[in-house]
């Protein structure tokens, strides 16, 4: 099987404090990586550093867009594309009518970077918005086929991948995911698979000592049984790879990480995320069993997308872009040699 690794330009240091998206790029580049992840904090941080410094907290328009010009410049001058722009945040399931409205306005936007980013793909995480949202399946089937009818109508059009969340407010399982995806039924809408949120979902719990559900073996074998009879390759349109740490002690009240209105899950995952394969630094998600699932029993081929988040993502030295890019790499190079696959090559680069 071939792949290509690409990785998340937010799991090499938060822009917001200082850790530039174009040295991002560099260091991924130089670390090996052929693809980027571009996640929007990262480009609109850019953005206001480039923009008038009267706009506020938030980019304008033209200085988002000048921002991705730049952008694919540096993806051009270090030889490596754009594999998507990601998240589209809590976009499904509105309950009032002008967010609903708002939302695709700015899809409208999300199009036209996209494009500048060179890119055919938009990532679309499962909502986990706090209030104001349905888990109506036909509101959230609705909401995303439109998205997917108006990417079709882009030239080049534009294709959305659908993640889930494993602490989405109404959809937090690949299952979901994939019985919509099924719904919405357009060739340019597909699913993100996240090794983290399957494993995060039904076989871990950060909020029980330990950190595993019961049964939680089983149920994991069972998911992996569903998704390698029941999903074709095809509609899988990439796959993140990530471990998380066990913790010392589960998130409850009392917990260092508990945060009131905050699911134990998100916040596990805002502080305590790794590159896979880490256990020398607490890592412990049943990474090998959800990885033979998609790369061996399916014979999944396309972009795998390391993705990692933590505490040391807001660490203000200016060489954590490179450290994070060559611990990214020594995870790749470990994933590789465990799976014996191969990279690769840029013909077949450009086939995926």
């Amino acid at each position: 099987m071939t792949l290509l690794p690409a990785i998340a330009t937010v799991s090499l240091g938060r822009s917001s404090v200082g850790h530039n998206i174009i040295e991002k790029i560099k260091h991924a580049s130089l670390a090996g990586f052929k693809g980027v992840e571009i996640f929007f904090e990262c480009l609109e941080t850019y953005a206001l550093e480039l923009g008038d410094s009267n706009q506020g907290e938030k980019a304008s328009r033209e200085s988002l867009l000048e921002a991705a010009t730049h952008t694919r410049q540096a993806c051009i001058d270090y030889d490596i594309k754009v594999l998507c722009l990601q998240p589209f945040m809590f976009f499904e399931g509105q309950v009032d009518e002008q967010a609903r409205v708002e939302k695709f306005k700015l899809l409208d936007l999300w199009f036209e970077l996209a494009h500048l980013l060179d890119t055919d793909l938009i990532q679309i995480p499962s909502n986990f918005q706090r209030e104001g949202t349905t888990g109506d399946i036909d509101c959230i089937v609705a909401d995303l086929t439109l998205a997917a009818d108006l990417g079709a109508q882009q030239s080049p059009q534009i294709r959305f991948s659908y993640e889930g969340i494993c602490w989405g407010n109404h959809i937090d399982t690949w299952e979901q995911t994939w019985d919509i995806a099924q719904r919405v039924n357009q060739p340019n809408f597909g699913l993100c698979v996240d090794v983290f949120h399957i494993a995060g979902r039904v076989w871990a719990d950060p909020a029980v000592a330990g950190g595993v559900r019961q049964n939680g073996d089983e149920a994991l074998r069972i998911s992996l049984e569903k998704l390698v009879r029941e999903v074709p390759p095809s509609k899988i349109f990439y796959v993140q790879v990530g471990d998380a740490e066990r913790l010392p002690k589960p998130i409850v009240l009392g917990s260092p990480l508990y945060t009131e209105g905050v699911k134990p899950r998100m916040s596990w995952s805002r502080n305590a995320r790794l590159f896979p394969f880490e256990t020398a630094l607490g890592g412990y998600l049943p990474i090998p069993a959800i990885c033979k699932a998609i790369f061996t029993d399916m014979g999944w081929e396309g972009w795998v997308s390391m993705e990692m988040f933590g505490r040391c993502l807001y660490d203000t030295d200016e060489k954590i872009p490179e450290q994070l890019a060559a611990r990214a790499a020594e995870s790749w190079a470990l994933f590789t040699k465990r799976y014996s696959l191969e990279q690769a090559d840029d013909d077949h680069q450009a086939r995926l």
